[in-house]
């Protein structure tokens, strides 16, 4: 059934599957034209920033891992580094180096889940993995493979793949031995094989036309594929510390979500995550992960969010190969963390969340307890972008039956692969025609 583009319509769902946390979506059409979209996040606020205030500084890298069970890497590397920067710690290469594994581990399994479980179902009809896996059991088992293999870097170095315990302020409690490092290696070589395969399987999907709006943002270093340390860079030309992230972002609250909205303070929208790491650091990609992507038909830039997919497979490819490239040259630190001197004052830290840039700041005291604490999740910040994406999308597409719809809306919002729960610290959707 299909309808005419003012016809009055209401479309609910009760809620959004393969997405992390709870909320809704309401689209409002008059006389043909989307008026208002909104995402009404509805999942309770959980006071992170509030309960951190009063905290010693030591128990951030535990306490911050609880917001995301499938990014605790990002939000602990984050709040270390503001810590370090607030006491002017200066960490050693070979720790650096260990932090950067970390991570790779973390987009593996982050990456490899969305791509497998949570997106590549809508772009083959298929309900969800399950259906999909009843199909096709040997790709669904590759993805959960592939996933493990991230999972493992994680139970090696961080002592666990779930909040990992082995991560201070200043470094690492304990530095992992050759030897303990020794059988990842043989998985990773697997595991970049895999990507690669991954990477040219996504790429014979069938991909909308859509356009991102508004700028691009991201870490940058003219060294390296920016993870964990960079300058904050966009398309549109910006170049800024990150202690200069509040005077060129801030959040509102707005009334139909629980989650703050980012906005630039210049104005417009922004967009974090894979695709805008792409844009802005594809020279810096190796050049493994730069053929696969020439191989797969993606140049230089890619401002489809529906091929953010493909970009995830390609840094999939990226982030075994840079865990297999550090593993290779490791060698035991003498110490495995900085030695923190505290002292009174305010840092700033961002990383490279699989989702996109994640911000923090602390305020500390002489005695190094936590007097002030912001944390600015990339999910919270794609909003008005997932807002203004879906009002051309919806425009589009509005001849389609409610069913239809609704499904193309989900697999849009996917695109972004949002964490609900990481931005209020999706869905039942409304089409409202009149």
């Amino acid at each position: 059934m299909t309808h005419t583009n003012g016809a009055s319509r209401t479309l609910s769902v009760a809620s959004l599957a393969r997405v992390e946390g709870e909320g809704s979506m309401h689209v409002v059409v008059r006389d043909g034209e989307v008026q208002d979209v909104q995402l009404r996040i509805f999942e309770p606020p959980r006071f992170f920033e509030a309960f951190l205030r009063g905290r010693a500084f030591g128990e951030l890298p535990d306490i911050t891992a609880r917001i995301c069970g499938i990014c605790p890497v990002a939000y602990q590397m984050s709040a270390c580094q503001a810590i370090e920067d607030a006491c002017g710690v200066e960490i050693p290469s070979t720790v650096r180096a260990l932090r950067r594994l970390l991570y790779c581990g973390e987009w593996i399994e982050s990456h490899a889940l969305h791509i497998y479980l949570l997106h590549a179902p809508d772009f083959l009809g298929y309900e969800s993995s399950i259906h999909l896996a009843h199909d096709h059991r040997d790709i669904v088992e590759r993805g959960l493979k592939l996933k493990k293999v991230g999972n493992d870097i994680l139970n090696v170095l961080g002592g666990r793949a779930i909040h990992p315990v082995n991560v201070r302020v200043g470094g690492f409690y304990r530095a992992p031995t050759r030897s303990e490092f020794a059988p990842l290696a043989e998985r990773l070589r697997w595991a970049r094989e895999a990507a690669v395969e991954t990477a040219q399987w996504v790429s014979g999907f069938d991909f909308p036309d859509l356009e991102l709006e508004g700028d691009l943002v991201a870490l940058h270093s003219d060294d390296e594929y920016s993870i964990i340390e960079g300058r904050i860079a966009s398309t549109s030309g910006l170049d800024i510390a990150v202690s200069e992230f509040p005077d060129h972002f801030a959040e509102d609250h707005v009334a139909h979500s629980t989650a703050l909205h980012g906005r630039p303070r210049a104005g417009g929208t922004y967009t974090l995550g894979p695709i805008s790491r792409y844009n802005l650091n594809f020279a810096q990609l190796p050049v493994m992960a730069r053929q696969v992507a020439s191989d797969i038909g993606l140049g230089e830039t890619c401002r489809n969010p529906f091929k953010s997919i493909m970009i995830r497979a390609v840094e999939v490819v990226f982030a075994c190969d840079e865990a297999l490239r550090i593993i290779e040259a490791y060698e035991r630190p003498p110490a495995p963390s900085a030695t923190v001197n505290v002292r009174a004052g305010t840092g700033h830290g961002c990383t490279e969340a699989p989702r996109g840039s994640l911000y923090h700041r602390y305020t500390i005291d002489a005695q190094g307890v936590i007097t002030d604490a912001v944390i600015v999740p990339p999910t919270s910040q794609n909003q008005p972008s997932i807002e203004l994406g879906l009002r051309s999308f919806v425009q589009d597409r509005l001849d389609l039956d409610d069913a239809e719809l609704t499904r193309q809306c989900e697999q849009a919002i996917r695109n972004y692969d949002p964490c609900i729960s990481c931005a209020t610290h999706f869905l039942d959707l409304t089409v409202d025609r009149g």
